[in-house]
């Protein structure tokens, strides 16, 4: 929960002061010494000392606010170093002309992004060897070191990087700038003198925060231009609210799914390492996604547009967890142990901890919808001056799944765990339903946006 709750920290002190770079850097540092903490206070000797609770406390404080600084500006970054604003037409060596589309490439980006976070994600396996074979420090040092290579290797790249410059106060600004939009347009409404866009239709609560439209603008400090970013980046965080049902679905890899498998027969393997089947299906089906699906799909001319991905991936969810549920219920009736399996001194039931497979695979196939598609949403519809704040309010509906979880810990334990999943499943269900309901004009007037923008420049450089 904190280290989801934390980038919006991270993203203020980006916006406002150091920019991304340098927010990374500074974080990356926070992060290591939570990981030092954790490691050093691991050891044998500061066990016996008692520093072990003190030392994970401290240890959890900084590695989620470490993580928080990183995570909200990480990915933004990486999509930055796509300079290009304007699509184009390039050449290839055959002579045949192809379009190098921006929206395209982002997307492509972000699904290799997150290839690559979860080819890091497969450390788990080794950290798990080491946390049974060696011990608890063992597995902490592995990473802290990794994470030390990463930061030189980070910085060394300093002068490489393209780096935006800090915006200033944005958030207060938004914050006088919302609320003046709230207040004008109560008056507005109040006085029977609501305005009416070019289109005819009634101008949105935030427009009456336009100087423009302000009989006194002297005071404002701010342009119609900002309040324009600023309803595009209100208008993006709307599709974030269904977000926490998914993260629940997401959170069971880490929990109940673990304490499934701790029911199963998993053979020679540990229980708690059968949730990295879902980083590598993830590393395994986004080059499918990327280079056959998606392009699959635009040769067909269907276009699947972010509202659409994202229903898939919430629909998927919910089938994960449907599956998973299933599954249980084959636990609970198999014997010897039934529905009282791993508890008590009791051992496992005789079914194979396997059946649990598909339901890693439809959560790696969801989060490549969902989660992928959040990322890449989050970036490309903020404004400039708000992508890590937009980027952190997305991160932030992690948290939100996080406390979720919480409301279900009296039937996430045996003999509930059905129910547990199959609840999972039907909220996940009913909110697809309401999140296509709410939003799938989004994708159409988000196409109709980008043509009305595109500006096309040919190119004679050659593959």
């Amino acid at each position: 929960f904190f280290c989801y709750l934390c980038p919006i920290f991270g993203a203020i002190i980006a916006d406002q002061w150091l920019g991304k770079y340098k927010t990374i850097l500074l974080f990356s540092l926070v992060y290591i010494v939570g990981n030092l903490v954790l490691t050093l206070t691991a050891l044998p000797v500061s066990i016996r000392a008692g520093g072990a609770l003190p030392g994970l406390v401290v240890a959890m404080i900084t590695i989620g606010l470490g993580t928080g600084g990183i995570k909200a500006n990480v990915s933004p970054m990486v999509a930055e170093q796509y300079s290009r604003f304007r699509p184009f037409v390039r050449r290839l060596k055959n002579g045949k002309e192809v379009l190098v589309d921006r929206e395209l490439t982002v997307q492509s980006i972000f699904n290799w992004f997150y290839w690559a976070i979860n080819v890091g994600g497969l450390s788990a396996i080794a950290t798990t060897e080491l946390e049974a074979n060696v011990d608890f420090w063992a597995a902490y040092l592995l990473p802290t070191l990794m994470f030390m290579v990463c930061i030189v290797v980070f910085w060394l790249g300093r002068n490489k990087y393209i780096v935006s410059k800090p915006t200033g106060s944005i958030v207060v600004k938004a914050y006088r700038t919302a609320r003046a939009g709230l207040r004008n347009h109560r008056v507005a409404k109040k006085e029977n003198r609501l305005v009416v866009g070019e289109n005819g239709k009634k101008l949105s609560w935030i427009d009456y925060a336009k100087p423009s439209l302000a009989t006194d603008a002297t005071s404002m400090g701010w342009d119609d231009r900002f309040v324009d970013e600023l309803r595009t980046a209100i208008r993006s965080c709307k599709i974030f609210l269904c977000y926490p049902i998914f993260w629940l679905c997401y959170g069971q890899i880490s929990n109940n799914l673990i304490s499934q498998s701790g029911q199963m027969n998993t053979g020679n393997v540990p229980n708690d390492i059968m949730q990295n089947i879902d980083p590598l299906c993830i590393i395994i089906l986004i080059p499918v996604f990327d280079l056959l699906i998606y392009p699959g799909f635009r040769r067909c001319g269907l276009e699947l547009r972010p509202v659409a991905r994202i229903t898939i991936g919430f629909l998927v969810a919910a089938l994960a967890m449907a599956y998973a549920a299933i599954v249980q219920h084959l636990v609970y009736t198999t014997g010897p142990y039934y529905k009282h399996p791993a508890e008590g001194g009791n051992g496992f039931n005789h079914i194979s901890a396997g059946l649990q497979v598909p339901a890693y695979i439809l959560i790696a196939i969801a989060e490549i919808f969902a989660s992928v598609t959040g990322l890449e949403y989050a970036y490309k519809q903020a404004p400039e001056s708000m992508k890590s704040i937009v980027m952190s309010i997305f991160l932030f509906t992690n948290a939100g799944g996080s406390i979720l979880a919480f409301c279900f810990n009296s039937i996430a334990v045996n003999p509930h765990l059905v129910e547990n999943f199959a609840i999972v499943s039907g909220l996940m269900g009913a909110f697809t339903a309401l999140f296509f309901v709410c939003f799938r004009h989004y994708d159409q007037r988000d196409a109709d946006e980008i043509m009305d923008k595109t500006m096309f420049e040919k190119q004679s450089d050659h593959y």
